[in-house]
C-alpha cells in the first residue's frame, strides 16, 4: 500500500485483492481446489497453508502493535466507564435523598446522572472511533493487504 500523507492522503490505493483473487469452488466439480502447479524435476513446492500464514501475521510485532493499541484504549475506557455506571447505580440504592435532591425544578440528581449515562456512551463512542481511525486503521489495513498478498498462493 503506498503510504500518503496529508491531503494527499485520499489518493490510496483503492482495488481490492479480493476482487483479484480467482474464485473456484462455485459450480466446479473439483471440490473448490485449484490444482497444484506442476513441480519440477527434484523441486518442491511446498507454499505455506494459509493457517502458517496468519499464525506468522499474529506474531508479527506490526500486529502485536496494532493490539496494544487496541488493549491501551479499550481497556481503561471499559473499567472507566463500568465503574461510573455502577457509582451511579449504588448512588440509586445507598443514597436515595442525595439523588431525589432537585436540582431545576422538577429535575433531581438521579435525572441528571442518569442523562450523564447517555451521554457518556456517545462521548465514549465517538472517542473509540476517533482513536481507530488515526491510531489503529492504517495499520491494520497495511496488514490486511501484506496478509491477502502473502496468502493469494496459499494452499494450492
Amino acid at each position: 500500500m503506498e503510504k500518503q500523507e496529508g491531503r494527499e492522503a485520499a489518493g490510496v490505493r483503492l482495488e481490492d485483492p479480493w476482487d483479484a483473487a480467482p474464485v473456484t469452488g462455485w459450480g466446479d466439480a473439483g471440490g473448490g481446489r485449484a490444482p497444484a502447479p506442476p513441480a519440477g524435476p527434484g523441486e518442491q513446492h511446498t507454499a505455506p497453508s494459509a493457517a502458517d500464514i496468519y499464525l506468522q501475521v499474529q506474531r508479527s510485532p506490526a500486529f502485536q502493535e496494532v493490539r496494544r493499541r487496541y488493549r491501551r484504549f479499550v481497556v481503561p475506557a471499559t473499567l472507566a466507564f463500568l465503574l461510573w455506571y455502577l457509582a451511579y447505580v449504588v448512588a440509586a440504592t445507598a443514597a436515595p435523598g442525595l439523588m431525589a435532591r432537585p436540582v431545576a425544578g422538577a429535575v433531581n440528581v438521579a435525572m441528571v446522572a442518569g442523562l450523564a449515562q447517555f451521554l457518556t456512551t456517545f462521548v465514549l463512542t465517538w472517542a473509540y472511533a476517533r482513536h481507530a481511525r488515526l491510531r489503529r486503521d492504517r495499520a491494520a489495513l497495511e496488514l490486511r493487504w501484506d496478509t491477502q498478498e502473502m496468502t493469494r498462493g496459499a494452499g494450492r
